[in-house]
């Protein structure tokens, strides 16, 4: 256990869930389910068990370290990563995995967003697991793939392959698609071997490292100079200095695409990236009518609405059909569902 790490990814503004996120205030940091926890909370704590607190890594925008700091105080300072600038996952994963492999060099290691929700946390710890499992004491890079249960468009696709030669449940990755439109999403519902790509990494840090300094050599060479000041006073220095140099370039097309050794784990848990307000109406309880209400919500009339509201407004609503109703800060949204895609459009409005 004590050569697992977890890195969660914490830095995403979440825009497409304004006005409940905020720049300031972003998603990931937010009790969006109203169960009385934030997303990153229910992150690390489907975790428990996996590896120690001391092993949890966070990677997060300078501005928000101090909400990590509040929301998981398990969590070691020094392993809060604070990033000056967005520059998509790839440098957020080097500069974590440079790390982490200065002090552990045989960990192993499972790098997962933030702002996700599990549903069968017991599952996806057997699926976690397994995954670990099998990059021990390999070079392999694994995803999980969840198992899709409609031919949803705002996904990416993994079409899986036959399966590794040391375990049945690992099947090794044909292509990454991207997101489909909805006819290529029916095809690849039809077909059966496509997963929805989760975003959800396992590989050990000789690896990840490995192939960050063949795929994005410029990326490993930033770390490799600025790697003995981790650790010291000077590392906050040398990474705002030259954290902003990186390539803006995510881990799928810096690694994922371009590497031989990638493998899938198919898995059912109950998984949603949460990136709309139209996929939180899917998951929440919903009355006869399918409307879903997060606070103190009175509806008449009014069907398909997801309604979100801070707990001391009082809201009553009457005729609505197929809306979003959602307050924060003095802010508030009235929108259509069909037109969530908008949303990013209308924040940028007030």
């Amino acid at each position: 256990m004590n050569n697992t790490h977890i890195v969660i990814m914490a830095g995403g503004i979440g825009s497409r869930f304004w006005p409940m996120s905020t720049p300031e205030c972003p998603k990931q940091f937010i009790d969006v389910m109203g169960c009385g926890k934030t997303l990153i909370q229910l992150t690390a704590e489907r975790f428990n068990g996996i590896c120690p607190p001391e092993n949890v890594w966070v990677v997060t925008s300078s501005k928000y370290t101090g909400i990590v700091k509040e929301q998981l105080p398990d969590i070691p300072d020094s392993n809060i990563l604070a990033e000056p600038c967005m520059r998509n996952t790839a440098p957020c994963i080097a500069y974590v995995s440079w790390k982490i492999k200065m002090h552990h060099p045989d960990a192993n290691i499972v790098v997962t967003p933030s702002d996700q929700l599990v549903i069968n946390t017991t599952e996806f710890q057997r699926v976690i697991k397994r995954a670990l499992a099998f990059t021990d004491n390999s070079d392999a890079i694994v995803t999980l793939g969840m198992k899709p249960s409609r031919p949803e468009t705002g996904y990416g696709y993994i079409a899986a392959g036959g399966v590794s030669n040391s375990d049945k449940e690992v099947l090794r990755v044909e292509a990454f698609k991207e997101k489909p439109d909805k006819a290529t999403a029916e095809r690849y519902l039809a077909e059966g071997n496509y997963l929805w790509n989760a975003g959800i990494f396992v590989w050990n840090v000789k690896t990840i490292s490995a192939a960050l300094r063949v795929y994005v050599p410029n990326i490993a060479e930033i770390f490799d100079s600025i790697s003995n000041d981790f650790y010291t006073e000077h590392e906050a220095e040398a990474i705002n200095k030259f954290f902003p140099t990186c390539d803006n370039i995510s881990i799928d097309y810096a690694v994922m695409e371009n590497a031989e050794e990638i493998y899938v784990v198919p898995a059912e848990f109950g998984w949603s990236d949460l990136g709309t307000w139209g996929a939180l109406h899917g998951l929440l309880p919903q009355d006869n009518v399918r409307n879903a209400c997060i606070g103190e919500v009175k509806l008449y009339e009014s069907s398909n609405c997801m309604v979100h509201v801070a707990q001391e407004k009082k809201v009553v609503i009457q005729g609505l059909d197929g809306y979003i109703v959602a307050e924060q800060d003095n802010t508030l949204l009235i929108c259509k569902l069909e037109e969530e895609q908008r949303i990013k459009e209308f924040s940028k409005s007030l």
